[in-house]
This record gives structure tokens, C-alpha cells and sequence, in this order.
């Protein structure tokens, strides 16, 4: 259940807010296989990032955060629906496009419709509440949410501005043929498909793929820009960024960022792709992935100095996070960049390093920078938190309000009876309750105490099976039956 404390007597207490009579705007950054340690905040040696460095310096940063899901699309499913993976539609990266008839695009043949499983239409996602509060809502990057051409698609979901990828899958591709759009602005009545001429004028083939002069990611940040330039402080705006950087393929722009890291890794690896892969082969590939993470970290800072240009910085809250753990794909190297942060497990897995993820929260006057919390916070907290911010109408999730913790009360922040995640893929489901994490695998319970033992080496449920019979007690409670996705409870 949701607790609500009152929002403007809050705020006033956190700083000079003279504007707390009016209702704040939110930039929620989400980025793509973005591991805990891959940024310096969180313990980076190789890459430089700045301007989030400088984000965690000036606002929160959280220490114990997790993603919904160990992957993008279920991960993401939490964040919109305010539901675990126990509950919500949506539990894994189900496609749509397998089975779907070709079409053509300049030399290159793409799938006629493409996506994922939707978001159930019965449920209220994030923007819509947002929407709902009178806030001009976009949302710049992957969608995930729903195929093309279904009934969970930006246009039918909430979201005034679009641009970016309805598919996951496409989003492996950096020079795509194509990008999904929807804005009212431009008369779309539906999600379109725009295709980018300079890029189809080359086939996928990598002799020719690497000519394409269309990088996906700076399209994406450049619409997010014009979208943010466009708004006033006449109406509050939520905007959800959520760029593809650093997800493999591991291409990119040979600019400045990438000759710099060029220079810096001496024997940087290759990476040939493998049938029926859909990334190119790669070279260099710490040069690439360091140059995506810097990329990332370029674009907040245009965004944070955007908002700083225009006045809107003092009355918006950034939120910047990552969809899951690092992923080691394309020619990816978790390993060689701690990318985990020493933690166990990668994208896939529900241990540690898998699904805890970077979390900073920035809001000029509002937050006191400096601050580093280890409350505990989950990406279903998003929408009750965001109903406490805004005053919508109260919403039944699985999660809890976490303003008071962004805003460092955390003593006043509401406590929270266990932590939940279940994953088809690998047929793993975890609970966390206080310092216990329960893994189990296949239906086979394993038990760590992750105060003690962060890195989940040692396996202690054999010697806690009263505990172990509890927490599994817990996991049958929440979990409900999927006609899509199972896994082996235990």
C-alpha cells in the first residue's frame, strides 16, 4: 500500500524551493545495459563521466538500487505498470516479428511489423498517470511496451511526443533502416515508421553498414533536445529518455570521444559476429564501449545544461538509472571494465549483479547534493513515487513511494516488506527481505546475506531452512500464473 505524505510542506522543508506551488517536471533517464560500476560515481577506472559524476556530486546517489528485471523488456514493464515481474503482463522479451513478411528498404529487407509483447490496456501505465496530472509527456529511445500496430503502442499509452524504436530487437542495430515516430505536431494519427534515406542507401552488410552516416543514438538526443526546448514552465512536462546507450552492437561515431579511448587501450580486442547474429563484428571493442558510456554521459550533460539555459533546472527532478546489469554481448566485456562493480552475475541473472543498478536523483535547491543513500529502491517504486509527486489519484502497486528518500528523508520514507523478481529465461526467481536474498534456480532455493556477504559466494540455505521455507512461502504468495512466461517455483 501507497503512504502518502504531503508534498509541498516537504518540499518547502528541503531547501529554497520558492516554487513549490507548482508542479514539478521530471526527466527520467534510462539507459541500456549500463552496469553498477561502469560510471565514475560508482567506481570507474577506464571512462570518464563527468557530468554524471558531477549529477551524483550535486544530488543523491543510491547504493542499493534495482532494476525489475535482470533484462529490458520486463524491466522496463515495472518501471510503467508499478508491478513486480510476479504480477505484471509483461515478464520477458517476447517478439513479434519472427513470423512477419518482409519488406524492402532501399538494399536492405526488414521485418513488416516489429516489437514485443504489450503492456496490458487494462492497466494504467506511468505517462498516462502523468498525463492525466496535465503534464506534457514524451518519451525519446525504446519503447518495448507493445508491437506495431497493437494496442500498447506511445500513441495509445499516454505519450504526446515520440521518437526512437518500438522494437528491442531493431535497437541492436545503431545505423537501423528505419525509427518508429508519433507526434500530434507533425499530424501523426498513429505510430509512423521513418526511414532514414542516407542509411538504406548502404545493405546491412558490414562492408558497406559501416558508410551508414545515420547513428540512432544522436537522432534519438537530438529529438529529446528539441522536445525539452520546446516545453515552458507554463506546463509541468515528464520526459522519459531512454537511449540505447551502451547496449551492443558496439558501433559508433570515430570522433573525438572514441580517438581518445583509441589511444588509451592498448591491445583492445576484436569481436566477429557469428550467424544469425544480429550485431556486426566490431574492433576495438573497450574503445567502443567506453566511447558509448562517455557518449551517455555528453548527452545528460546537454540536457542538465538545457534545462539550466532555459530556468526550468530548479523546478525538475532528473532521475538517472539503468534497465539491468552489463551485458557481455557483441564483443561486451564486463570483466575488463568491473562493469558489475565486483558484484555477482551479469544481465540474465538475478544475483547482485545482475539487476542493482546506478540510481542518482538531481533537483537543484531541492535535494542537498552529496548525499549517498542505501535504501533500498526498485523501479516499481517509480509510480507510487511519481503519484506522491504529483498528487494523482491513489494507485495500487507493488511498490512504495521513494520521495521521501530522494529527497534524503529516508527516515520518514515508508519501509518495505521484500523485494521481488522472476526470470523465464533462466528460470530464476529472488526475493530479498531486510539483508536476505533468496536465488532460486530452476526451483532450487539458495540463500545469501547480503550485508555480509555482497558478492553471493557463500550459499547459507542449508543452514537456514526455517528461513528458507518462509521466504519461499513468500514467493508462492506472489506469484501469479503467466499463459506466456513460467518458471519453476520453488
Amino acid at each position: 500500500m501507497i503512504r502518502y505524505i504531503p508534498l509541498l510542506g516537504m518540499l518547502a522543508s528541503c531547501g529554497n524551493h520558492s516554487e513549490a506551488d507548482k508542479s514539478p517536471n521530471v526527466i527520467f533517464i534510462l539507459c541500456d545495459d549500463l552496469g553498477y560500476g561502469d560510471i565514475g560515481a560508482y567506481g570507474q577506472q577506464y571512462i570518464r563521466t563527468p557530468r554524471l559524476d558531477s549529477m551524483a556530486s550535486q544530488g543523491i546517489r543510491f547504493t542499493q538500487a534495482y532494476a525489475g528485471s535482470p533484462v529490458s523488456a520486463p524491466s522496463r514493464a515495472t518501471l510503467m505498470t508499478g508491478q513486480h515481474t510476479g504480477h505484471t503482463e509483461v515478464r520477458g522479451n517476447k517478439e513479434y516479428w519472427k513470423n512477419a513478411p518482409m519488406i524492402q528498404y532501399g538494399k536492405s529487407e526488414e521485418f513488416a511489423t516489429v516489437g514485443q509483447h504489450p503492456y496490458d490496456t487494462a492497466r494504467m501505465i506511468l505517462p498516462e498517470i502523468m498525463k492525466r496530472q496535465g503534464y506534457a509527456t514524451g518519451l525519446f529511445g525504446k519503447w518495448a511496451g507493445g508491437y506495431e500496430g497493437s494496442a500498447s503502442t506511445p500513441d495509445k499509452r499516454g505519450i504526446d511526443e515520440f521518437f526512437g524504436y518500438i522494437c528491442q530487437y531493431q535497437a541492436h542495430l545503431y545505423y537501423p533502416d528505419f525509427l518508429n515516430r508519433y507526434s500530434k505536431e507533425k499530424g501523426d494519427t498513429s505510430v509512423v515508421r521513418v526511414v532514414l534515406e542516407d542509411n538504406i542507401k548502404y545493405s546491412q552488410e558490414l562492408e558497406e553498414y559501416i558508410h551508414r552516416p545515420q547513428y540512432s543514438a544522436d537522432l534519438i538526443h537530438k529529438a529529446a533536445l528539441e522536445w525539452i526546448d520546446s516545453q515552458s514552465d507554463e506546463k509541468p512536462f515528464f520526459g522519459m529518455l531512454t537511449y540505447t546507450l551502451p547496449h551492443a552492437e558496439l558501433v559508433g561515431p570515430k570522433d573525438s570521444i572514441y580517438r581518445f579511448y583509441e589511444d588509451k587501450f592498448e591491445n583492445d580486442p576484436s569481436w566477429n559476429a557469428y550467424f544469425g547474429s544480429r550485431y556486426h563484428s566490431t574492433e576495438k571493442t573497450h574503445a567502443e564501449f567506453a566511447t558509448m558510456v562517455s557518449r551517455l554521459d555528453q548527452y545528460v550533460g546537454e540536457i542538465m545544461d538545457l534545462l539550466k539555459r532555459k530556468g526550468l533546472d530548479k523546478n525538475t527532478l532528473i532521475i538517472f538509472t539503468s534497465d539491468n546489469g552489463p551485458h557481455q554481448e557483441g564483443g561486451g566485456d564486463p570483466k575488463f571494465f568491473n562493469s558489475n562493480g565486483g558484484l555477482r552475475g551479469i544481465k540474465r541473472q538475478t544475483h547482485e549483479g545482475g539487476v542493482r543498478v546506478p540510481f542518482i536523483a538531481y533537483w537543484p535547491e531541492t535535494i542537498t547534493g552529496g548525499q549517498v543513500s542505501d535504501f533500498p529502491v526498485i523501479f516499481y517504486d517509480i509510480m507510487p513515487t511519481m503519484v506522491e509527486l504529483t498528487g494523482a489519484e491513489k494507485v495500487e502497486t507493488d511498490g512504495i513511494s521513494i520521495l521521501p528518500a530522494i529527497l534524503g528523508k529516508e527516515k520518514k520514507n515508508q519501509e518495505r516488506d521484500f523485494l521481488y523478481w522472476e526470470f523465464e529465461e533462466t528460470d530464476q526467481v529472488a526475493l530479498r527481505q531486510g539483508d536476505w536474498k533468496l536465488i532460486s534456480k530452476s526451483g532450487v532455493p539458495h540463500l545469501y546475506n547480503i550485508k555480509e556477504d555482497p558478492t553471493e559466494q557463500t550459499d547459507l540455505a542449508e543452514d537456514h531452512p526455517e528461513l528458507v521455507a518462509k521466504m519461499v512461502e513468500t514467493i508462492r504468495s506472489q506469484h501469479v500464473e503467466s499463459p506466456y512466461f513460467k518458471v519453476t517455483i520453488p
